[in-house]
């Protein structure tokens, strides 16, 4: 049976929204920056630098499960999900500076090893507390409407921390290049910063949250069992394949338009700047931040029309708003700078859709789950929701390096 539904207090929603930060930092830099990275910082090929996010996909599909399964079956006096939040949440922290460390070889193959096994072991870290974290909301919000709530907490950190990444990273990678330092090390910098305050929130879920499953729910299957088990669960395989449209699309976005904004818009002008607000802003920190200003904006008018009419409606209005914004971009020509960011302002109210809806979807269909079964079983679920989310954004990674490479793509002189 379940246990008696309770209202969910502010200061908990609060916390629990907050640990989002850390999670979404770390994706966010990886989703923009990292593809730019290794071809203009590290200065891999492009094509060779691909095949580490290729990698990085059949990790994924090892780790991501395994870790789900053992958060599942895991049993302590802490609880299931607590003690990999206190254990794991400051190595987490210092996966944000590995990922961005890299040595100064000329061989292309020991360098692609090299990444690899940085991105490799950053994303350990990650799946090591993004998944308890992730399968602690229906552990807290025993109803639809308090989990949607809960969801749309997690989305407004997740939205505050993509907005300060795009335009914070930025200025402190110019930052350290005028004191001198090397852009790799503006770029470890910004890995440190956002890994110190991503970890904190993690690491205080862990030590003031409380579980609230029962024995009975705590039960496990064997692992081949459990997966077969998530399989027959049919509305899950409907919100994994709108999990896994939905962030590729919101990816090949992120990914690709640093490239868009510098080589189209600005000509190639790599120090492009705009003045908002009369604070000086990379181009590509001015058009992130508006988009991402205007998502958080949105996130209470989704809310609001998911509690009035219901997921399914105002999912499918926001991404047909999005669509129609999307197929604008082709009209932007070069100069054309208050027309991009009257782009972005309007992307940003589709893209809002896109954060604070599907994610809202997972829980509903685990309590599904845990109606036919008698058990709960988050930690596989959200495995493969990680591994989904994870294996969408390396694989856009690797098909956008692949594209460049065969297009011709020449890394930018260090004097352009």
């Amino acid at each position: 049976m379940r246990l008696k539904s309770f209202h969910v207090p502010f200061w908990l929603k609060l916390l629990y929204g907050s640990g989002d930060w850390g999670i979404s930092s770390i994706g966010m830099l990886r989703s923009i920056f990292y593809a730019l990275y290794l071809t203009d910082v590290v200065g891999l090929e492009p094509r060779i630098a691909s095949f580490g996010a290729l990698v990085g996909v059949i990790w994924d599909a090892v780790n991501d499960p395994i870790i789900g399964v053992i958060s599942d079956r895991i049993n302590t006096r802490w609880g299931r999900r607590r003690p990999f939040l206190l254990f794991f949440a400051i190595p987490f922290g210092l996966s944000f500076v590995i990922l961005w460390t890299a040595p100064n070889w000329e061989n292309q193959i020991a360098l692609l090893i090299y990444v690899t096994l940085s991105f490799m072991l950053s994303d350990t870290l990650t799946t090591l507390v993004s998944i308890p974290y992730l399968s602690l909301t229906p552990e807290l919000a025993s109803n639809y409407d308090e989990r949607t709530t809960l969801t749309s907490f997690r989305t407004v950190f997740q939205l505050a921390s993509a907005l300060t990444v795009v335009i914070a990273a930025p200025i402190i990678v110019d930052a350290a290049l005028s004191a001198g330092a090397t852009q790799q090390q503006g770029f470890m910098l910004v890995g440190a910063i956002f890994g110190a305050l991503g970890s904190v929130p993690l690491f205080l879920i862990g030590l003031f949250v409380r579980e609230t499953s029962t024995l009975e729910q705590r039960q496990t299957l064997p692992f081949r069992e459990t997966l077969r088990v998530a399989w027959k669960n049919i509305p899950f395989r409907y919100a994994v394949g709108i999990h896994m449209l939905n962030w590729s699309a919101v990816d090949m976005i992120v990914i690709t338009f640093p490239y868009f904004l510098l080589y189209w818009i600005a000509r190639g002008n790599m120090l492009a700047k705009i003045t908002l607000f009369g604070v000086d802003l990379a181009l590509e920190s001015a058009f992130f931040g508006i988009l991402m200003s205007v998502c958080i904006l949105f996130v209470p008018f989704w809310l609001w029309l998911a509690h009035n009419k219901n997921k399914r409606q105002a999912y499918m209005l926001g991404l047909m708003f999005w669509v129609i914004i999307e197929f604008l971009i082709f009209t932007i020509q070069p100069g054309q700078i208050a027309y991009l960011l009257s782009i972005a302002a309007l992307a940003g109210i589709g893209v809002s859709a896109a954060y604070v809806l599907p994610d809202s979807i997972f829980p509903d269909v685990i309590e599904w789950d845990e109606l036919r079964t008698r058990r709960r079983q988050e930690g596989i679920y959200y495995g493969i929701r990680t591994l989904i989310r994870k294996s969408t954004g390396a694989l856009v990674i690797f098909l956008t390096l692949q594209l460049l490479g065969w297009s011709g793509y020449q890394t930018p002189p260090t004097d352009f």
